[in-house]
C-alpha cells in the first residue's frame, strides 16, 4: 500500500507538470511553464484509497464509472482543498475568478472530461501495479 501511494502521488505529481505545462505553452509561453504544489503530492497518493472503489465498479458500464470517477475526484479536492484552507487560510489551487465553472475555488466543474478520462487511466494503472507488477 505504501508503495502505490507513493507511485500515485509522483505520478500525479509529473501528471500535474505536464498539464500546466501544456496550458502554458497554448498560452504562449515558450518556457513551457508548469506549477504544482508540495500539497499534491500526499493528495494523488490518495488514490490508493480509490482502489476498493474501483474493485467494486470495475464491471459497471464505462459511462457509470466515468461519472464516479469524476465524482469521486471532485471530492478529495474538494474536502483536502477546504482541510488546507483551514490549517493555512488559502487554497494552493485557488480558482476563483479563472473560470466561471468554479466552485468555492475547490473544484472546476468545466473538468469534468478531465477527470472522467483520469478514473479511466487510473483503473489501467491500479490494474496494471497489482495484477502485473504485483506491487502490494
Amino acid at each position: 500500500m505504501t508503495q502505490r501511494f507513493l507511485i500515485y502521488g509522483t505520478l500525479g505529481w509529473g501528471m500535474e507538470i505536464v498539464w500546466t505545462g501544456l496550458l502554458s505553452a497554448f498560452a504562449g509561453d515558450v518556457r513551457l511553464t508548469s506549477t504544482t504544489y508540495l500539497w499534491m503530492f500526499p493528495i494523488y497518493g490518495l488514490a490508493v484509497f480509490l482502489e476498493p472503489l474501483h474493485d467494486s465498479i470495475r464491471h459497471g458500464p464505462w459511462w457509470l464509472r466515468g461519472f464516479i470517477w469524476v465524482a469521486a475526484i471532485w471530492t478529495i479536492e474538494l474536502s483536502t482543498g477546504a482541510l488546507i484552507k483551514v490549517l493555512t487560510g488559502a487554497i494552493p489551487w485557488d480558482y476563483s475568478g479563472s473560470s466561471p465553472w468554479q466552485v468555492g475555488g475547490l473544484i472546476r466543474l468545466d473538468m469534468a472530461p478531465l477527470w472522467f478520462g483520469v478514473g479511466f487511466l487510473f483503473e489501467r494503472l491500479h490494474d496494471y501495479l497489482v495484477e502485473t507488477l504485483q506491487i502490494n
